[in-house]
């Protein structure tokens, strides 16, 4: 049964948890105590009028009305111990105990806490007399500026004094004056630290910590920092200067002690902590402790979190983090901007009216905090009014729809900052002559139109101990030619800035940063320009800073129209992290590729003479079906960046080496991180194969060593693992990036050639997803009109082992007409497919079919949910549940499954065992359409797997799984594209056996009984 969640609280904050926790299937009704305008009848949403203050009035009322949960948002409900009596009457309850939640409720306690664990904080010290007080305020050699009341203490309590007189008198106010009451009785007087203010959260269930994505908050009320301190008038997440090195640090050195230390003490800490930081040039310190979500912290980082936060709840709860971890949006960012009352953070009005629209192509949530109902509009009744969050790509992106959201909206007087995340744009915009905080200093003159000066970098403030610097320098060579061949000047530059990076890589460091050299006989600003942003937007992909650039302008060695380009990049790795060690390299390992995006940046003057020998010009269609863009922008596909995606897998300590494939194809590069005794033995029917390698070998009439010698021919780096940890450091890769198992480590012969390719022709030629060009070309013919937009595919898995790591990569493909919009699992827990999912930014929803009293209702929860998300394509991979009648009807033609056999000569259970009992020499597994019968209906497409005669179940089982791997997004592609659709078409395999070999023909359609698509003969 679904439960119904009570949400304490008034603001944006407990508005945020109340719409978060409304997505969850698992909940049916969330109710907001007292709540504001935006939580009064919205959708599942409702408000309440209990009486949170008397715990035993709340935890009947709980009871009564079938609440399962309670999620508390104020600090003051904390410190009154609400969570210890709510547990005790059997009322679940989320956050801290009243004990544990004096880290921000005592702060004299939360001072000892910090120096008795050895945490890193501000220099400090409690007193309750004045005299002691003012006396080590005089007597320090440090700015002790910084006066907080100790007690349960609201952001009023606070003071920072300007000068050591002003600290004193502040002292006597609080101590002697009594200003602050109760909550004055003593102080916390700590040196005031200089630096950028961060905000790091997590969860914990006492054990497990969870880091959130860091924010940064804007306290003050006016743009440029300027005017009063508030509660917050906005913020951003992530935080993009932040290095991932000093990410690491925060949680090693400052969350998980924390945790660990309260624990210790007797006092387990569950809930959200949330820190104040502070990075200072010497170090990230702590200055402040919230016991719950921020505000507007919350607004921003709860947009981002891809997982049911009601599953990750309950695990913080039962102690069971750990096989529920939050997983996180990659690659976009929220902004929240506030909208205040005229008067914040003083005196101010209430009961102006709210007017506005808020329009869903804007792309913003507007989160209600000082509203309320009157005369059925909507009226201001607090300081902070509402929050505005947008969620993008990019800052700018989110910043910019934030505003908009804002001026959309209209109430008498309202106030806010334009400006929310100017210290990272700051830091995005690094191409232009203007100096950007904390991380990077920049000198007069290193921005330069021409010239330029020395440019420095803090590696200490990077979060550096003991590091080894890394560094490269490269060029671009006859790719550079083409790009002004083609006058396409803005992704040459991401050509030059990969190269550097993916090579620092290779050492397992951590790009820092980027110069670059642009030389010219004639400096044309336009071409600059547009190449120097394809720079700075490939730097912010490698997660380094584009510290200096120069340019130099040398008439009569450059023709009109010619430029040369050179890079160097510096990286970081610490000493005691060096796992990349090719010496480790032993026989049996594996050799994992991960794709390219095509040719990258070596062998172009190949690629020239060929173009040269042919009919084509750089302004050509694409040859064969390859794609319709001119021949000239393919050939440009920029080299792909891996720091990013690889960095952590890196660090893992499970990868003994990595390298790009550069100069030299396959055959050359590989070599570079082989032991001497070792050569590498890959399949090329393992990988997928871009069709421009296929036309340049026809085109070429290249030999098998050429293509190997010269391409990379898919592969656009390689790493070699443990085989015991393959498939973990696999799954880790394609998290990120599409990558396969392509080979294996043997020992090296004598005059043998270190590298192997098997299959490299045969592959080239049998590319395994021609027909998908073909079936295109055969558009015309069979009247099908492609999809305008993408067709949203929502995936049912029933937990690990599935095709969604396959149908994912796929979906990222840019021929490819799927978006995997939606991950529904019908079991919950540790199941890694939807903390996959999560992190390909896909949203999930577990929808248990134990909690639903029939088949009937569960499927009827889950086609609403696939109504939300506007789902037009259903995608069975290792769903265990059987389907109702009527979930199928209404969705027939429109639900895929894949079967691990060939359909119809082996149905049901123990399809292997079938296959081996029957000594059938063909397996293979089987995408069709399903109707109301178990593993039947049309069958889009099978492919085949030869049995061998060693084979057990196990291993026909892995073998079967790679099939499916590749036959299910053929399928899918097949569906979406409207080439296929259920009635229509027919593809059946033809097979022969001759000397324990298959042999035939893959794929043949059928139309209106005439042949019309004819895929290649395959031989295995």
């Amino acid at each position: 049964m679904a439960d119904r969640v009570l949400v304490i609280g008034s603001g944006g904050r407990e508005h945020a948890l109340a719409w978060k926790l409304a997505q969850s299937p698992h909940v049916k009704q969330v109710l907001v105590a007292p709540g504001n305008a935006g939580t009064a009848n919205n959708g599942k949403i409702s408000n309440s009028a209990v009486l949170v203050s008397n715990h035993t009035i709340l935890a009947q009322f709980c009871k009564d009305h079938n609440i399962g949960l309670v999620v508390v948002g104020p600090e003051a409900l904390l410190g009154t111990g609400i969570v210890d009596d709510l547990m005790s009457a059997g009322v679940r309850c989320f956050g801290p105990s009243a004990k544990a939640a004096q880290l921000e409720t005592n702060r004299s306690f939360a001072k000892a806490f910090l120096d008795c664990h050895g945490i890193p904080t501000a220099r400090g010290k409690a007193f309750a007399d004045p005299q002691e007080a003012c006396s080590f305020i005089t007597s320090t050699d440090f700015p002790a500026l910084v006066i907080k009341a100790s007690g349960q203490a609201a952001r009023k309590e606070i003071i920072i004094a300007a000068s050591k007189e002003e600290a004193c008198r502040a002292v006597q106010e609080i101590l002697q004056d009594k200003v602050f009451g109760k909550t004055g009785e003593t102080v916390v007087i700590e040196e005031l630290l200089e630096g950028e203010e961060l905000s790091c959260l997590c969860f914990t269930d006492g054990v497990t910590v969870a880091p959130m994505p860091l924010v940064q908050a804007h306290k003050q009320l006016m743009d440029g920092d300027q005017g009063p301190n508030t509660a917050g008038m906005g913020a951003y997440c992530p935080v993009p200067q932040i290095p991932e090195a000093l990410l690491e640090k925060i949680k090693d050195s400052i969350l998980q002690p924390i945790v660990d230390g309260m624990r210790q003490e007797g006092t387990t800490y569950v809930g959200v902590l949330q820190t104040g930081l502070m990075r200072t040039k010497d170090d990230v310190k702590i200055i402040n402790f919230t016991c719950h979500f921020g505000d507007p912290q919350c607004q921003v980082i709860l947009p981002l979190l891809t997982n049911d936060f009601y599953e990750v709840i309950q695990a913080t709860i039962d102690g069971k983090l750990c096989s529920c971890m939050p997983a996180w949006s990659e690659n976009r960012t929220a902004v929240s901007v506030v909208m205040a009352s005229e008067g914040y953070p003083g005196e101010y009005v209430k009961g102006m009216e709210v007017t506005g629209n808020f329009p869903r192509e804007l792309g913003v949530k507007v989160f209600h905090a000082g509203t309320t109902m009157q005369d059925d509009k909507v009226v201001t009744g607090g300081g902070r009014v509402l929050t505005v969050t947008a969620i993008k790509e990019d800052l700018m992106s989110a910043l910019e729809e934030a505003n908009k959201g804002v001026v959309a909206i209209r109430f008498q007087g309202a106030i806010y900052r334009k400006d929310i995340g100017y210290q990272a744009i700051a830091f995005l915009q690094q191409s232009l002559p203007k100096s950007c905080p904390g991380h990077f200093l920049y000198l007069a003159g290193s921005h330069a139109e021409l010239g330029g000066s020395a440019d420095l970098f803090d590696l200490k403030a990077s979060g550096y101990d003991d590091p080894i610097l890394v560094s490269r320098t490269k060029g671009i060579g006859t790719k550079l030619q083409i790009a002004q061949m083609c006058k396409k000047h803005d992704t040459i530059g991401q050509d030059l800035v990969a190269m550097c990076v993916n090579d620092i890589l290779a050492q397992g460091a951590e790009p820092l940063f980027f110069l670059d050299y642009f030389a010219c006989g004639k400096l044309d600003t336009e071409v600059a320009q547009a190449v120097r942003a394809g720079i700075a937007e490939a730097c912010k992909k490698a997660g380094c800073a584009l510290l200096g650039r120069d340019t130099a302008e040398i008439p009569g060695m450059y023709s009109p129209g010619e430029y040369n380009l050179a890079g160097f990049a510096v990286g970081a790795v610490e000493r005691g992290q060096m796992f990349l060690q090719p010496k480790r390299v032993a026989e049996g390992d594996v050799v994992i590729g991960l794709a390219s995006s095509g040719i990258h940046s070596h062998g172009f003057n190949l690629v020239r003479k060929i173009l040269l020998m042919s009919s084509l010009h750089y302004s050509s269609p694409v040859p064969g079906g390859c794609g319709d863009q001119p021949l000239g922008e393919l050939l440009l596909t920029p080299t792909k960046i891996y720091s990013k995606a690889l960095l952590p897998v890196l660090r893992s300590g499970h990868v003994k080496a990595f390298a790009p494939i550069t100069g030299g194809g396959l055959l050359e590069s590989i070599p570079r991180i082989l032991p001497e005794a070792f050569s590498v033995i890959l399949d090329a029917y393992t990988w997928q194969i871009p069709e421009i390698f296929s036309w340049l070998q026809t085109e070429g009439n290249l030999s098998e060593e050429e293509m190997a010698r010269t391409f990379n021919c898919g592969i656009g780096a390689v790493l070699m693992a443990d085989k015991e940890l393959a498939q973990q450091v696999l799954k880790d890769v394609q998290r990120h990036e599409e990558a396969w198992l392509i080979g294996n480590i043997v020992p090296s012969h004598t005059g043998s050639s270190h590298v192997k390719v098997k299959n490299l022709l045969k592959a080239l030629q049998l590319n395994r997803f021609q027909f998908l060009q073909n079936a295109a070309d055969m558009d015309s013919h069979l009247h099908v009109e492609p999809p305008k937009s993408k067709v949203k595919v929502a995936v049912l898995i029933s937990g690990t082992g599935t095709n969604l790591a396959a149908l994912i990569a796929y979906a990222r493909e840019p021929a490819s007409c799927v978006q995997i919009a939606l991950v529904i699992s019908n079991k919950s827990g540790d199941v890694e497919e939807l903390r996959n999912a999560a992190r390909a930014g896909i949203p999930t929803r577990v929808i248990d079919h134990k909690l639903y009293g029939s088949r009937s209702e569960f499927d009827r929860t889950i086609d609403s949910v696939l109504e939300e998300f506007s789902v037009e394509l259903i995608c069975l991979a290792g769903f265990m549940r059987i389907l109702s009648s009527a979930f199928i009807r209404k969705w027939y033609g429109k639900i895929l499954n894949i079967c691990p056999s060939l359909l119809p000569s082996v149905k049901g259970g123990n399809a292997h065992k079938q296959v081996l009992q029957a000594g059938v020499k063909v397996t293979g597994c089987t995408v069709h359409f399903v109707l109301e019968e178990a593993n039947t209906g049309a069958i889009i497409l099978q492919e085949p797997v030869s049995v061998n005669t060693d084979d057990t179940e196990e291993t026909l089982l892995e073998r079967v799984k790679e099939a499916e791997c590749r036959a299910f997004p053929i399928a899918l592609q097949l569906v979406t594209s409207g080439v296929v659709r259920l009635g229509e078409y027919i593809y059946i395999i033809i097979y022969k056996a001759k000397n324990q070999r298959i042999q035939g023909v893959k794929i043949t359609m059928v139309y209106k009984g005439n042949l019309v698509l004819s895929v290649s003969p395959f031989d295995c």
